[in-house]
């Protein structure tokens, strides 16, 4: 059957991306995705949107979203990252308190979807953040960011270093979009655009390929098509 997805993510880097990779990648297969980034402050008239400062206002976007729409042929997901993630997140403390990145993810997920509480909703927190999936394969940077060959090397170096792009740290100056920037200082005033064109140049097969929870993630998106 034809499933349409709602899609809330962080920020507009991660709307282009649904927009530019994930949509045309799960037409074909009867998901018809669509994005709505988290509404962080409103003011009489106007909705600011974009950053998780707040649980609570996340929260508040997924509920009203699932209010809305109630439709059987919709599913819903999120596209937050664990870097930078705000401490009132369901789960946190005991996320913290624990050494292996993936098993953090899967304990904010899995608290993340008994607090929504809707069968509907397939909870997804990004490995450490939207630039992992830009570090499984960093000279495609360089088509967007001319004399950058040299310092590509050195960040393709630093990331070989991990057992994977999703290793990459949370710390305030090594997390993913750190490290690039330290590399393509450009990169900081561009990365809305630049980054969803970089990862639609890397192409889906190599992020799934390089990241394993993300590509658990995609997969299940593309089995939402398949049930009967």
């Amino acid at each position: 059957m034809y499933v349409r997805l709602n899609m809330i993510v962080e920020g507009q880097t991660e709307e282009t991306f649904v927009n530019r990779v994930l949509k045309p990648h799960l037409g074909p297969r009867s998901v018809g995705a669509s994005a709505r980034v988290v509404t962080t402050r409103k003011t009489p008239g106007r909705k600011y949107r974009g950053g998780l400062s707040t649980y609570a206002k996340a929260r508040n976007d997924i509920i009203l979203w699932l209010k809305q729409d109630q439709n059987p042929d919709v599913r819903f997901t999120t596209m937050f990252d664990l870097y930078r993630l705000p401490t009132n997140f369901p789960g946190y403390d005991t996320a913290a308190a624990q050494d292996d990145p993936y098993q953090q993810v899967q304990t904010l997920e899995d608290a993340l979807a008994d607090d929504i509480n809707d069968s509907r909703f397939v909870p997804y927190i990004q490995l450490h953040e939207f630039e992992a999936l830009l570090l499984s394969d960093p000279g495609k940077l360089a088509t967007q960011f001319d004399g950058s060959a040299d310092r590509i090397i050195r960040l393709e170096t630093a990331v070989a270093s991990f057992p994977s792009p999703e290793h990459v740290n949370d710390n305030r100056d090594t997390a993913p979009s750190k490290r690039i920037i330290s590399a393509i200082p450009e990169y900081e005033g561009r990365k809305a655009s630049a980054g969803p064109i970089v990862a639609d140049k890397i192409g889906l097969p190599t992020m799934r390929s390089k990241c394993k929870h993300f590509a658990a993630w995609l997969s299940k998106l593309e089995s939402l098509g398949e049930t009967d």
